[in-house]
């Protein structure tokens, strides 16, 4: 086993412990890379330098630009990374890998990633928290133009992560037949990636871990984007009842069981996004629900609100009930 392999191995057996071991944790300290509270420990998912990694990247950074209000978003992650958080009490079995938002430009690490993490485990599941590779490694805004990267790096993090954590499902307590995912935003369409590009990984498998499926047995995509054929055409224009995928997104008959939320007045990326991806999931016969709010705008997460829509991660657990995840 070379050096990189023997470190990564080393790491993984560390967060093993400290998964399990964490309590309750104070906030972060500033950093320049984005860390998790005390307790916790990321640790990165490839052995190495990741596949189709950038030659020159940008150093990794935390928080806005000059001038706004600061907040935990990570800018420029090259070496993605996970977190495990062990669930809180009695422990349902299932794990959640959680990816967060943010146009694969950057990563709202609180708002879609650690809060996130923080009602499910207070729920008894298992959170996997992955800082995904951005930008330039999924579809997003660039030069004046949507870019999709000639690699899916996000993707390859994703399929990774679930083989992962499928290796690691006896240590973490968890049922290897109950792992999904939870996404938001551009993190939502990584969801719908990920659950229609299972079959074969995205890059050349490296060890055991990429051999296990990378399927995820149910998802969870809130408010996600790049999903539409027509979103990037003019508003005023374009046919909004023609709902139709991006060609990248093939639904299968085998997509997993998934749960969509959104709101009506989103004007980020408008609620066609799930629209268009709940009409392929019933054409392919595949379990969906779906909850559409006339309020509550794009990016709203956790935070409280009086809106109806605040009520939606009740929506969730007991959607999850229905699907069998939880007492099943």
């Amino acid at each position: 086993m070379d050096r990189h392999r023997l470190a990564w191995a080393f790491a993984l057996g560390f967060l093993n412990f400290a998964c399990v071991a964490a309590g309750e944790a104070a906030e972060p300290a500033a950093s320049a890379i984005w860390q998790p509270s005390p307790g916790y420990v990321q640790v990165p998912i490839w052995p190495g330098t990741p596949p189709d990694a950038l030659s020159n990247p940008e150093p990794e950074s935390v928080g806005p630009p000059p001038g706004r209000e600061w907040w935990p978003r990570a800018n420029n992650v090259s070496q993605p990374t996970m977190t495990v958080y062990a669930p809180k009490g009695q422990n349902t079995g299932a794990a959640m890998v959680v990816f967060p938002g943010g146009g694969y430009e950057f990563l709202a690490m609180d708002l879609e990633g650690t809060e996130v993490c923080d009602w499910l485990t207070s729920r008894g599941i298992t959170c996997v928290l992955l800082k995904y590779r951005v930008p330039d490694s999924g579809p997003t805004w660039k030069d004046g133009h949507r870019y999709y990267p000639p690699v899916p790096t996000a993707l390859q993090d994703a399929q990774r992560t679930l083989g992962l954590v499928r290796q690691h499902a006896a240590q973490w307590h968890v049922d290897p037949g109950k792992i999904g995912v939870i996404a938001f935003s551009a993190g939502g369409h990584l969801a719908a990636a990920l659950s229609t590009n299972f079959a074969q990984r995205a890059y050349k498998p490296l060890d055991a871990a990429d051999k296990l499926s990378c399927r995820p047995d149910f998802a969870v995509i809130v408010y996600p984007g790049h999903l539409w054929v027509h979103e990037d055409e003019n508003s005023k224009t374009r046919d909004a009842s023609d709902l139709k995928l991006r060609p990248d997104i093939r639904v299968r008959s085998d997509t997993p069981p998934t749960f969509l939320l959104h709101a009506e007045n989103d004007d980020v990326d408008s609620v066609q996004q799930s629209l268009t991806y709940y009409v392929a999931l019933k054409e392919a016969g595949v379990p969906a629900e779906m909850h559409l709010y006339a309020q509550g705008g794009h990016a709203f997460g956790l935070r409280p609100t009086k809106l109806p829509i605040g009520q939606w991660p009740e929506l969730v657990e007991q959607w999850l009930h229905t699907i069998g995840v939880f007492g099943g």
